[in-house]
């Protein structure tokens, strides 16, 4: 009796030992798994655009931005004032909806620091119309509409006189205004508005000078619908843009390099079709 309950004691003795060494065994896995290092967020990289073609363009850069490991959020705006200013303020980190000669002017006049830090397309300015098909067809005393802004108003000025509907002083430039016409033969009033608008004015207008971006959100085709547009060689590079001193952060070169790449090159030359063309 003595040997059979002691035969009983050994047997239920070894069975604590396995069952305590299977239950270490289990949770060595479970220990394992949580010592592993958690993956690595993705750092947010917020860039205020115009719809079109800016927000398009940076789609092309959003998926080559998240193997680096770079959300690209796109925050579209339809104005060219709110970007630099929710750019200065550190709502965004950088913009892409102008070009240099606007940047400029608007640093200087609001006191911003604002850094361009590539040249990404080029937007030929079009002259458009659905009163006339030609531009020997404006009548005397035709209504012609034109940006508002100093940099794009002088641009459109420019423009109406190489396309020899004025003729503006021999020392007028980007910055020209109405007060620089010289020579009017067939009387147009000329007609600032904000750039966004001019689409609307089309209707009543016999001429309006719209910036390509705006021509496209209102379904023009720059290339077919312009009576005249400005030459390849256009020195208005709509441009990417950083507070002054981020131009060195590691995200904003990477987007740099994103946008300059051959992927975004090549998608701006088959999707525009030389309604836009690339700057780099």
């Amino acid at each position: 009796m003595k040997k059979l309950l002691f035969a009983l004691l050994s047997v239920a003795a070894i069975s604590t030992v396995l069952t305590a060494c299977g239950q270490k065994n289990d949770a060595e896995p479970a220990a394992s798994t949580s010592s592993a290092p958690a993956p690595a967020k993705e750092k947010v990289l917020k860039v205020a655009a115009s719809p079109v073609p800016h927000a398009e363009i940076l789609q092309v850069a959003k998926p080559l931005l998240q193997k680096e490991g770079i959300d690209l959020q796109i925050v579209q705006m339809t104005d060219y004032v709110r970007p630099n200013i929710a750019l200065a303020e550190k709502d965004v980190d950088a913009n892409f909806t102008q070009h240099k000669p606007y940047l400029d002017d608007f640093v200087e006049k609001h006191k911003m620091q604002l850094t361009a830090i590539a040249n990404i397309h080029v937007e030929p300015m079009g002259i458009y119309s659905k009163k006339v098909k030609s531009l020997n067809e404006v009548p005397d005393g035709g209504l012609v509409t034109i940006p508002n802004d100093a940099t794009n108003g002088g641009r459109a000025l420019l423009l109406l006189q190489k396309a020899g509907l004025i003729k503006l002083k021999a020392d007028a430039g980007i910055s020209a205004t109405v007060r620089d016409i010289v020579d009017n033969p067939k009387h147009l009033k000329i007609t600032p508005m904000d750039a966004p608008q001019l689409p609307r004015t089309l209707n009543d207008a016999t001429l309006s000078v719209i910036n390509t971006n705006f021509a496209m959100e209102a379904k023009l085709v720059p290339t077919k619908d312009a009576l005249f547009i400005e030459e390849k060689d256009s020195p208005y590079a709509n441009i990417l843009v950083v507070r002054t001193g981020d131009e060195n952060r590691e995200e904003i070169q990477k987007l740099k390099q994103a946008m300059t790449s051959p992927e975004v090159k090549k998608f701006i030359e088959e999707k525009y079709q030389g309604a836009i063309i690339p700057a780099f």
